[in-house]
């Protein structure tokens, strides 16, 4: 279980930040969901193949979805069998009904979690996509942003478009009108994984980027971070350190 190798701009998925009410509930669901439990300096953590889990104490304003981030999303080589086994232990399940191999899951806290196939995958989970919910005229601009200060790469997978990054696709869908913040909310912020976090903060502020959390070492143990929230309202950590764990 690890992170990727970063981009050209120094980027990888890094983490979800997640306010839970239940830690070992939670923890319970996403270990039945194959992650394994960390404790980093204090704060407990779900490590995937290519993203680890924040699991941070709270009581969440609502689930996932109506936010701008509706939903994360890994890849398992068998969905049908994936989707039937969290059935069978008690979690909560939304199979798509044109496509057994293929569903949604739900924590306690109402994080909505969608399940893809791939038969080819070697590892039995890997973090795969974050899905966000926009108006259309709002795609092109969050989509070139993301490419802009992080380096993702633009594309089109049928007629969604992406953002890609080491780690995860950044799928951009639309929505009649804009969506919730995600502060607060089930799924708190997405993270990437920079390399020298300090100089890539610096630069984005001089590219006029506002931080509510400046770069700082002594936030949490073991990892640097900084923290800001994208024009549309997805708050984004950025961290130096989680790949060491």
């Amino acid at each position: 279980m690890r992170l990727e190798p970063p981009n050209g701009a120094g980027v990888t998925m890094g983490n979800w930040g997640t306010i839970v009410r239940n830690i070992e509930a939670t923890k319970k669901f996403w270990i039945a969901m194959g992650g394994t439990p960390v404790n980093l300096g204090g704060l407990d953590v779900i490590k995937f193949h290519g993203a680890l889990v924040l699991l941070i104490r709270g009581e969440p304003s609502g689930g996932s979805m109506g936010t701008v981030a509706d939903h994360p999303g890994f890849q398992v080589p068998n969905g049908e069998e994936f989707l039937a086994k969290l059935k069978a232990a008690g979690v909560k399940t939304d199979p798509n009904p044109r496509n057994p191999a293929q569903g949604y899951v739900f924590s306690p806290d109402d994080l909505r979690v969608e399940i893809l196939e791939d038969k080819s995958l070697t590892v039995p989970i890997v973090n795969h996509h974050i899905h966000f919910s926009l108006p259309a005229s709002s795609i092109p601009e969050m989509q070139a942003w993301y490419a802009k200060l992080f380096g993702a790469q633009p594309g089109m997978r049928g007629t969604t478009p992406l953002a890609n990054l080491p780690g995860v696709s950044l799928r951009f869908s639309t929505a009649p009108e804009a969506k919730l913040p995600t502060r607060g909310r089930a799924l708190d912020s997405i993270g990437f994984e920079v390399k020298d976090l300090e100089a890539f903060c610096k630069k984005l502020e001089a590219m006029g980027v506002k931080f509510e959390k400046a770069y700082s070492r002594a936030r949490y143990t073991g990892f640097a971070s900084a923290e800001l929230t994208d024009p549309w309202g997805t708050t984004i950590q950025l961290t130096e350190g989680l790949n060491g764990f």
